[in-house]
Parts: C-alpha cells; sequence; structure tokens
C-alpha cells in the first residue's frame, strides 16, 4: 500500500448500501452491528476511498451460518461482529483468513488481536459490577467476590447462552484455572436475585426496580444512557446507580470487543484489509467512542464526555485470543453449576 493511500486510510469514517456485487471499487461487508451512529463510518469511508460499501446485517450467528454456506461463492469480503466469542466461532468455521498489514500490527494491541491475524478489535467494552447506592455499602471489588455468600439473593445477570457471559467466564478459566471458576460459576448462581433473563440495559434495569442490588453490564450500556434518554433508566434512577471496575488490584476488569476479519473467500479482498485499517485510524476510533459510547482499541484515542464520566481503569490485558480457546470448557461448566 504506497504512503499516500496509508494517509487516507489513517484518516476516515463509512455509509453507502447498495445491491450485493462483486466488482472494483466495492467492498462487501456482512456485520451484526446494529448501531445507528455506525452510518458515520461506512459513509466516511466511501467518501475517503471512492470503495462502496453493499452491507448485509443480521445476527452474528446466522451471518456465520451463511458465510459458510456460500462456500467458496460467498461475496462477503468482511465480517463485524461483537465479542471474542463471536470472533474466534468465525474463525473456527473456516470463513476468515490471515492477513499481514503494518497499520494493523501498529495501531491494534498484541492482546486484541487473533493469534493468526484472522480477526482484530476495534473498540471495547468493559463488564463490570453496578449496585444500588442505597442498599449496598460495601459492594464487591472483583469477580471471585461475586460468589461470596454475603451477596446472596442479589445478584442479576445474563443467561449462559449469552456471549458476554461465556467470554466471562472464559476469563477467568484463563485467570484462575478451571476448578476455581467452577466454583465462582456456582457461587454466582447460589447468588442469583432471579432466573438470568434479558440484556445488559435490564440487568440495570433491575436495580432500578429492587429486583436486584447487584448486576453485571458492558459500560456502555451505561454510558449510554448517561448521553441520552433510554427507557427506565432516567433521572433519579441514575444517581442511585453506583459502579466498581473489577479486580484493580489484580487482572484488572474483563474487556469485550467488537471486531472483524477478512473473510476466507473474499472477492475484494484488498478493499477489505483497507477498510480494516481504516477501522484503526484515529477518526473512525474516535466514532466507536463518541456514536457508541465503546473505548476505542487503538490506545491514546480520546474517550467521549459520556465514557469519560466513568473514570479510570486498568483493564485486564490477558490475550483474548487464548481467553476465547476457553469457550468450550466455559460451556461444561454452566451446564454443571445449573447456570441458565
Amino acid at each position: 500500500m504506497n504512503s499516500l493511500k496509508t494517509r487516507a486510510i489513517l484518516a476516515l469514517t463509512a455509509s453507502t448500501l447498495a445491491t450485493t456485487a462483486v466488482a472494483d471499487g466495492v467492498l462487501n461487508l456482512y456485520s451484526s452491528r446494529h448501531y445507528d451512529t455506525d452510518e458515520r463510518l461506512y459513509s466516511d469511508f466511501t467518501d475517503l476511498t471512492g470503495i462502496t460499501i453493499n452491507r448485509i446485517e443480521g445476527n452474528a450467528d446466522e451471518l456465520i451460518a451463511r458465510m459458510e454456506a456460500e462456500g467458496a461463492n460467498s461475496p462477503a469480503d468482511v465480517l463485524l461482529t461483537v465479542d471474542t466469542s463471536r470472533l474466534e466461532r468465525a474463525k473456527e468455521a473456516g470463513i476468515l483468513q490471515s492477513i499481514d498489514s503494518e497499520i494493523l500490527e501498529a495501531r491494534i494491541p498484541e492482546a486484541l488481536q487473533d493469534a493468526d491475524n484472522q480477526w482484530f478489535g476495534f473498540s471495547q467494552r468493559a463488564r463490570i459490577i453496578f449496585y444500588d447506592k442505597n442498599d449496598v455499602t460495601n459492594p464487591p471489588t472483583d469477580y471471585v467476590s461475586l460468589a461470596d455468600p454475603a451477596y446472596e439473593g442479589m445478584v442479576c445477570h445474563r443467561s449462559s447462552t449469552n456471549v458476554y457471559s461465556q467470554t466471562l467466564l472464559s476469563a477467568v478459566i484463563e485467570n484462575h484455572g478451571e476448578e476455581a471458576a467452577k466454583g465462582w460459576a456456582q457461587g454466582v448462581v447460589n447468588n442469583f436475585a432471579r432466573a438470568p433473563q434479558g440484556g445488559d440495559t435490564d440487568q440495570l434495569r433491575g436495580l432500578v426496580s429492587g429486583e436486584c442490588d447487584i448486576a453485571i453490564s458492558n459500560t456502555y450500556y451505561f454510558a449510554r444512557a448517561l448521553r441520552k434518554d433510554v427507557d427506565g433508566l432516567d433521572g433519579d434512577a441514575l444517581t442511585n446507580i453506583g459502579w466498581v471496575f473489577p479486580a484493580q488490584n489484580a487482572e484488572g476488569a474483563h474487556m469485550n470487543l467488537s471486531g472483524g476479519g477478512v473473510a476466507a473467500n473474499a472477492p475484494n479482498r484488498d478493499n477489505a484489509i483497507a477498510f480494516l485499517e481504516y477501522l484503526a485510524s484515529d477518526q473512525a476510533q474516535q466514532y466507536f467512542s463518541a456514536g457508541n459510547d465503546e473505548y476505542p482499541g487503538v490506545p491514546g484515542v480520546g474517550l467521549s464526555p459520556s465514557v469519560a464520566a466513568l473514570g479510570l481503569f486498568r483493564p485486564d490485558a490477558v490475550d483474548l485470543s487464548a481467553v476465547a480457546k476457553n469457550l468450550p470448557a466455559a460451556q461444561v461448566i454452566f451446564n454443571e453449576v445449573g447456570w441458565e
């Protein structure tokens, strides 16, 4: 890639929808990101490069299955999705390919890259502890403490079928070992205030309704409520919710990824690599934070006010490629301890 194109790639964002096509000057994007603010990412990329983005959006698992079924005839150039578990699932399905990019190697931290360079993380969300300040005077300070009997009947969490739950337990396995992780999962189940249900915003609403005293959620759901009205999380409701970045004296706060990779049979491979490099640019990284309240994947990029309001913390620096390898073991543990 010449230096002019490199400088250009390090300054953009985008969105243009067309029917699926395979030709020069196009990029066929399969994406499970469902955020309206991503439109700027796509349109700016098109403005900068002249490459038209043909976009197919859907559930991550459905997109992965679609790419598998399409095989060598798949028009997909790039898969974008959320969470390490889905990125690893795509790799294991054989629908991504390894790429070499000096820009991605320089911009994306090694811990946020697949070991074989088949996927890269472009934005992050910390999975942290939220609590009702009126009822909890001594909130847990780390993930391990969520299993403490002192919090019996207080904890709300998502289902074991949710990728955020799966990746968190996989990280606990990586940091503490399988035996300790099983004991932790059993302790959390014992402390449930209700059967696992709903999304992350529903866990926060559980604090407001009084169903829960402690809940686990990704930061961007709460930061979004700080920035704009979210049903059930407005006014005084937010002032009564406190938060803890866990394990600051241990492994650090668990991080979820949103990322992507080049499709195994990408017909427009060069455009696909250029798009991923663009997602690592300062401009695109700032959109991830300002538009969707995420943490940039590239170090040193400024945070939006809603994200900065949560404060500074130390993230878990564990290799997420290694964490992804623990997903099968995590599912076994969920089944054994009865985490629905």
